[in-house]
This record gives C-alpha cells, structure tokens and sequence, in this order.
C-alpha cells in the first residue's frame, strides 16, 4: 500500500471508532435520561416479566437445540421460570416433523386459499375430496398417517410431558368452558408445528390437548407482557365489526367462498344488534379500509394474503383495488384495536431462514395494536373456510348475548369460538387453524 492508502484506511479506522463512541454514549444517555427507557436496546429482565403475566394459564418457550430439548413456563405467581425438560424430544425430531408437514401441505397443494384447489376436485363416496390427477400419487392412508405420526409425536413427546409437569388435568364434560389457557411461544423449527393441535386422534388411548387447554400462540413473551402492562378498555363508540370480502381481486384465482363467508357472518352480527360494516370487492379501497379500521374495533378480512421474507412490513392483504401492507397499518396507530380476524392463508406463517424472527402478517397486525389475532398457520379451503368463521362469531355473539349485551368484544374468542368450532369440525379442519391471542381483556 502507498502511503496515501495507509493514511485513508487510518482515516476510515478513525471514524468508525468515533461513531462507535458516539453511539455508546448515546445509548447511555437514555438510558440514563429517559423515563421507561432503561433497558433500551436490552432484552426485558426477567424480573420484569414475571410481573405482568396472564393470570389465567401460563406462557410456555419451547427451545429446541442439538445439545437438549427444554420447556419455560412463565406462571403468574412464581418468583421464577419453572423449568421442564423435555427428555423424549430433539432438534432432529422437531426438523423431521417440520419438513414430513411440509411436504404433506405442499402435496395436498395447502399453499392459497384458491377456488382452484376445490373445484378441480371430486368426492368419493366418503366425502372426502379426491386427488388431482396431476399430483403423485400417494396412498390416502399413508397420508393421513403422516399427519397422525406427527401429531401423535407432538403429543407424547412434547405436550403431554408439559401439561403433566403443570398438573392440567383432562376435561370429562365437553360442556365445562374453564379450560386454562396456554399461550404457546415457540422457537425454531417448533415455529411451523401445530401444538394447538397434537393429540392422538383414534383408537382406545384417543387424547388431545382439546381436553386440557385453550391453546393460543404469542410470538414473543414481551410482547404479551406488554400487552397486559398497557391495557386498556376498548372506546364503546368504536365497539363493532368492519369486513371485506375480496373475491376476484385482479391476477388471482377467485375464491367465492369469501362472499358466503362475510355476508352470513355481517347477517349474524346485525341480528344480534352489533354495529358491523360490510363492504365487498372495488366498494372498499385502502384508504377506506384503513379508515374503518379506526372506526371499528374488530375487523375480517376475507382475502388473499402476501408475506415478504424479506421486508416484513411489506407483507400485505390484497384488495381489488390495491394491497395494504404491514407498514401502512402500523403507522395508523389503532389505539381501539381488538379482535383482528385474517380469514387468508399463510397469516402466521413464518420463514424457516428466519425462524427465530417474527415475519408473519398475524404477529404484524399484532404489533399494529389488535389484542387478538386469528390467523391461519397454512391454507384453509374455500368451502371450509366460511363453516369455521360462521361458528366462531356464533359463539362470541351468543356470548355478548348472555353478558350485559353492550360493546363487541373478541375477549372470550379463545373459549367460545375456536375451541367450540373446533369441537363441531373434523380434527382435520382444525389441524390447519391456529389462534393468536395475546391479552386478557378484563
């Protein structure tokens, strides 16, 4: 190098040292300066979240790692995590179920919520949809084995050791609605299974975790403790419901279930005297949706959805006239936001690069403000999809029926609509639908 050279390098180390002090020095001082921000830039002490759990069931981190297999459950209560081990399960085993499931999904083409994948089909005499000739051919046996195998694993491997350890007991009486809760925050490759659902389905030594626990999934601790630290009444002149069906939104498949789905779900609200908004197709425009988001608590979109890995905050919901991303919503700042309902596919679908990260329109709309969040883990088919919906705002209106009547809220959706729905529909059905609910409403 010349001497000209050495002195530029010099000169570039030099800078970046200083900025580098300047930065420290930055963050010290609001740290220092700053009211609540003390922990800036820092993981929240532990200390911190134990203060602000749910008290109505326990929020459980599964890590998964090459060396051991642990549980944390973060109870309401205790001075500290509880720990649970979990002996019979390994990283190899959550990577092997992870990719058995998603092979199985990508065969059974569970990838969009599309008319395409329905109408192309034809029952057979059990009702069961049958395959596309264009797909391998593959036993329906081992199929649904698969699924079985995996499920099953779950179950006895990772589920049933933490509800043991936690003394759930099983519910007899499928009419006893005091089921605890479990928030479930998984990680890694634990990211892309259904623990809502694992239990053995068939046979003398049938269990599920249907009979111990609402399960409900919270993509990070901090977010849940913040959630119920920072809460607040909804305003009851926004309590209602705003939906959107978009069933030909332009360069995609139609999906005319959409249309079904929103009109019984508006019909069933206006009977049960709930302020609700329906708008269709080119009748609502970003700008609209985003304005009704204000003026509604509770929203459901019944749409197709995008997700981008790469820019998160572009992941988006595609309307007839334009998309609404991620970033457009958070910006908004919805103070009266509750109950979101996202009635498209791959809603909480992460990215296996990016496991560890939240990257997934359910915890995006979640950040935006909403304390609840339905959300799909994978597709849901067109003519399944209004079915679970009907009966999951079946159940909160009857619900708000039997309380004071006032307001509508999503505070009971975890017990009154997807565990009842869940109950009513095929295990099947339900294997493909998760709930994200992040907060008691008090």
């Amino acid at each position: 190098m010349s001497i000209s050279e050495k002195i530029s390098v010099e000169d570039k180390a030099r800078l970046h040292l200083e900025l580098a002090t300047e930065w420290e020095e930055l963050v010290r001082t609001v740290r220092s300066t700053v009211p609540g921000f003390e922990n800036f830039l820092q993981p929240s002490p532990c200390s911190t979240l134990l203060q602000n759990l749910p008290d109505s069931g326990p929020i459980v981190v599964i890590n998964v790692h090459e060396d051991r297999c642990d549980a944390i459950a973060l109870i309401a209560g205790l001075d500290e995590p509880f720990h649970i081990p979990l002996h019979s399960f390994s990283q190899k085993k959550a990577i092997t179920y992870s990719n058995e499931l998603t092979a199985y999904l990508q065969l059974k083409d569970l990838r969009m919520r599309g008319v395409q994948a329905d109408t192309d089909e034809e029952e057979d005499a059990d009702n069961e949809p049958r395959e596309r000739a264009i797909r391998p051919s593959v036993n329906k046996k081992l199929r649904n084995q698969i699924v079985r195998n995996i499920l099953g694993g779950l179950w006895r491997e990772v589920v049933k050791p933490i509800l043991d350890a936690l003394a759930f007991s099983r519910l007899h009486s499928s009419s006893d609605t005091t089921l605890p809760r479990i928030w479930w925050c998984p990680t890694g490759p634990m990211s892309f299974l259904p623990l809502h659902a694992a239990g053995i389905y068939g046979g003398e030594d049938s269990d599920t975790i249907l009979n111990y626990a609402v399960s409900s999934y919270t993509p990070s601790v901090t977010l849940l403790a913040d959630r119920i630290k920072n809460n607040h009444p909804i305003h009851q002149d926004v309590s209602g419901l705003f939906l959107t069906s978009q069933p030909n939104a332009p360069g995609l498949y139609p999906i005319p279930g959409v249309t079904k789905e929103v009109t019984s779900i508006h019909n069933q609200a206006v009977e049960h005297g709930v302020q609700a908004l329906n708008l269709a197709g080119s009748d609502v425009t970003v700008d609209t949706a985003l304005q009704h988001m204000e003026e509604f608590s509770c929203i459901h979109f019944a749409c197709y959805a995008s997700q981008d890995q790469n820019e998160p905050l572009q992941s988006r919901f595609r309307f007839h006239s334009g998309s609404l991303d991620l970033s457009t919503i958070i910006r908004k700042n919805l103070k009266n936001a509750d109950l979101a309902f996202l009635s498209a596919c791959q809603t909480s679908t992460g990215e296996e690069k990016l496991s560890e990260e939240v990257v997934h329109l359910a915890a995006g709309m979640l950040a935006a403000g909403y304390r609840r969040v339905v959300a799909t883990m994978w597709a849901i088919a067109d003519n399944h999809a209004p079915d679970v919906a009907s009966d999951f705002y079946g159940y909160l209106s009857a619900r708000r029926a039997e309380g004071d009547g006032s307001g509508f809220d999503g505070s009971d959706s975890a017990y009154f609509g997807v565990q009842a729905a869940a109950m009513r529909h095929s295990k099947r059905v339900f294997t493909f639908f998760s709930l994200f609910h992040t907060s008691r409403c008090i």
